[in-house]
């Protein structure tokens, strides 16, 4: 009985499997702030902040700053769910992205915790200690610059 159930378990445990996994949890992390990052971008323009993201910023977030802060926040959001969703420099991606979620939470929508901001803190420490995985651009790059080994 128990190898009836240890066999389809023993899929799961593969690394095509976790690397499906992973090539989902980034695009579903990276999704997030993709969208929210095209909002402060004026129709039609590829990065051309949007007067109202500055409105935004000031009148509802109330952060400091707003024309600074936005323009830092809509180039990060920009910036890092692009890399995490090739899955290059995977870990400094979702690091960004958790600092992102942090300061969210913090400052802007405090009693946002349980939804959405704890599957998107979930998703960015899955990536951070567990890299972009097998259909990640970092693995191109990874064999070039690891150290080399003597074989003598």
């Amino acid at each position: 009985m128990m190898s009836l159930l240890q066999r389809p378990l023993n899929l799961l445990d593969t690394r095509l499997f976790e690397g499906v996994a992973l090539l989902i949890v980034r695009l579903a992390l990276a999704a997030q702030f993709w969208r929210s990052a095209r909002t402060k971008i004026v129709d039609g323009s590829l990065l051309e902040i949007d007067p109202i993201t500055y409105d935004l910023f000031r009148d509802e977030y109330h952060m400091p700053l707003p024309e600074l802060t936005g323009t830092i926040a809509t180039y990060a959001e920009h910036m890092l769910s692009a890399l995490v969703m090739l899955g290059l420099a995977t870990r400094f991606g979702a690091a960004g992205l958790f600092t992102m979620t942090a300061v969210i939470q913090l400052f802007v929508y405090p009693d946002a915790f349980w939804t959405p901001h704890v599957m998107w803190f979930a998703l960015a420490l899955i990536l951070i200690a567990r890299g972009g995985g097998m259909f990640a651009l970092d693995r191109l790059f990874a064999n070039r610059f690891a150290p080399r080994v003597s074989s003598r």
